[in-house]
């Protein structure tokens, strides 16, 4: 079966390579086991096909269970039986062997009840995974897709040709669907067409993490410059508001001018400052507090550039999605409507 699977591959090859010469054959696989176990409905469902091969196996112990005492008991009764009953309880014994392996073919056998309902189960969502297969196959230009897991023989995939987790995605995405708003469903689609991009060249994997790195590394600093700047934020203020009592201690002559001389005063705090000073204190507290609204200001204007920059970025990909899929909807309605010679 294989060799002749391997034939018609080549035959199939051959034929169609002139034509793809002109672009490059692009080949892509999926793995359908792979993808059964992502489907949340197939896994519900052989969860419950599961429990009901548990209750045929444990029915079918149970058989052999009473098949077997019913034979020790013969062969422990067997000086004591006439010829008739030894006959008739041999007879039994090899009734409900004959009867044990009957069920175990109707549960178990190649056209069992198991089978089927693996067949039953497995049929529908087939078809999805074909149907997803085939749009993206004609979205992105593959030549061929292959099911790894069939009986054609892979001897090595490079993981950038496996399609199984945009399968996937369009398999949740249309089970999700009637769950989700327009708004949600576009957010989706281009998130998809990223994860897409990502999946077709690995190596923007590699140069996106090292952006993210950066990008985190870069908010780190904002942070810590910020909380630096909150912190001799509220010492400026603290000092302010010492000021400001000191000043009023002077004006309502609870500090007398020993303790101005002494340089301390009756609490042993510091020497109650001049008016000169206040004010040239106050006027640095003013400053610093402005330069530190700078840089908030200077902040908030550096995230709104990047935020927008993230914006144009995410829409020129969205635009050139849908300018791609429009003209791919154009040649194929252009196809669709010129006669074949």
């Amino acid at each position: 079966m294989r060799r002749y699977i391997l034939i018609l591959f080549i035959s199939i090859f051959f034929a169609t390579n002139a034509n793809a010469q002109s672009r490059g054959i692009k080949v892509g696989y999926i793995d359908m086991e792979y993808i059964l176990e992502k489907v949340p409905d197939y896994a519900e469902a052989k969860n419950q096909l599961e429990q009901k091969a548990q209750k045929w196996k444990q029915e079918i112990e149970e058989k052999k269970l009473v098949i077997v005492k019913l034979k020790e008991t013969l062969k422990s009764e067997k000086v004591l039986l006439t010829k008739e009953l030894l006959d008739e309880r041999e007879e039994e014994i090899a009734f409900l062997d004959t009867e044990l392996l009957d069920y175990q073919q109707k549960r178990f056998g190649p056209s069992g009840d198991l089978m089927i309902q693996k067949a039953v189960l497995v049929k529908p969502i087939q078809d999805q995974v074909f149907n997803a297969v085939q749009d993206i196959a004609e979205a992105k230009k593959y030549d061929y897709v292959f099911d790894r897991s069939s009986d054609l023989t892979m001897l090595f995939a490079a993981k950038r040709h496996d399609i199984s987790d945009q399968v996937v995605r369009v398999l949740t995405r249309i089970q999700n669907s009637e769950q989700r708003t327009k708004k949600q469903l576009e957010k989706e689609a281009v998130e998809e067409r990223k994860q897409d991009m990502v999946d077709e060249n690995p190596t923007l994997v590699a140069r996106q993490k090292v952006l993210e790195e950066k990008r985190a590394a870069r908010q780190k600093l904002i942070d810590e410059r910020k909380i630096a700047a909150d912190e001799k934020k509220k010492a400026l203020e603290d000092k302010r508001k010492q000021l400001l009592e000191d000043k009023e201690a002077k004006k309502t002559g609870t500090v007398s001018d020993k303790d101005v001389k002494d340089g301390t005063n009756k609490e042993g705090n510091d020497v109650v400052p001049t008016d000169k000073e206040f004010e040239a204190a106050e006027k640095k507290a003013k400053a610093e507090e402005a330069k530190t609204k700078t840089l908030d200001e200077r902040k908030k204007i550096i995230e709104d550039r990047k935020k927008a920059l993230q914006d144009k970025k995410d829409k020129a990909i969205a635009d050139r999605e849908a300018a791609k899929k429009a003209r791919e909807e154009e040649k194929k309605n252009k196809e669709a409507v010129t006669p074949k010679p």
